[in-house]
């Protein structure tokens, strides 16, 4: 009798694991599909390192690739069981920092500001309320803007290497005021923190490309003969 009760017992937890693991291969299968239309994002995304005229072309095929990300956060929000989203969202956090990157870095080239949490959350068919269910995490969201600071360094770099000097003048302006607003922040997240400490440095070196664009006369208001400061210390 009691070796039936033990059976019945571990046989309802084996059912429970096995609709686990059959759930979280699902998830799984899903996630990969994101994260492969994240992948064709940045690649079409990369051209505007090597040419200036291929932007606004490179920003709609990321669009594309953002509908794909979109038809994917929909599947995932009806295979979460309701109120058990952080139970499974390490399965698709760091790629959905990578496609809030991705999404920023789009409005930015297109637009010139900085994409809102909302509007992202649009885009990828996303809410914003944990009360609403499947939605977009705050840190999620915070961690790819800073990823985009990085990229914007890198891009204030090859523009200069393209022959563009005041793009860099604007892209500073723009991570000098991402560092401002991140300060205001308590981050109370070890990788936000590592991460802003990461900002800091790109402030700078982006700092230091406009300083060395003024100091060569390249910048477009050289004429009136003013001069940059040089870079402050972090």
């Amino acid at each position: 009798m009691q070796n039936v009760v033990v059976k019945e017992i571990f046989d309802g937890f084996n059912e429970y694991l096995n609709k686990e693991q059959e759930l979280r291969e699902q998830i799984r299968e899903v996630v990969r599909e994101i994260d492969q239309a994240a992948k064709e994002a940045t690649i079409a995304l990369q051209v505007i390192h090597s040419s200036l005229t291929e932007v606004s072309t490179a920003c709609a095929a990321a669009r594309n690739q953002f509908e794909v990300c979109r038809k994917g956060y929909q599947r995932l929000a009806g295979l979460i069981p309701e109120g058990q989203y952080y139970r499974y969202n390490d399965h698709w956090h760091f790629v959905t920092q990578r496609v809030v990157f991705l999404v920023a870095l789009t409005v930015y080239l297109e637009k010139g500001f900085l994409v809102s949490r909302d509007t992202t959350a649009e885009v990828l068919g996303m809410k914003t309320k944990k009360v609403d269910g499947f939605h977009l995490d705050i840190e999620d969201y915070l961690m790819g803007v800073l990823q985009l600071a990085s990229e914007l360094s890198r891009y204030a770099t090859n523009s200069v290497t393209l022959g563009d000097y005041d793009r860099p003048l604007v892209i500073s302006k723009f991570v000098a005021d991402l560092n401002s607003g991140f300060r205001l922040l308590n981050l109370k997240n070890d990788g936000l923190r590592k991460r802003f400490d990461a900002l800091k440095y790109d402030v700078k070196k982006i700092e230091e490309i406009v300083y060395d664009i003024s100091i060569r006369g390249l910048r477009g208001d050289s004429t009136t003969g003013s001069t940059a400061a040089p870079p402050a210390e972090q």
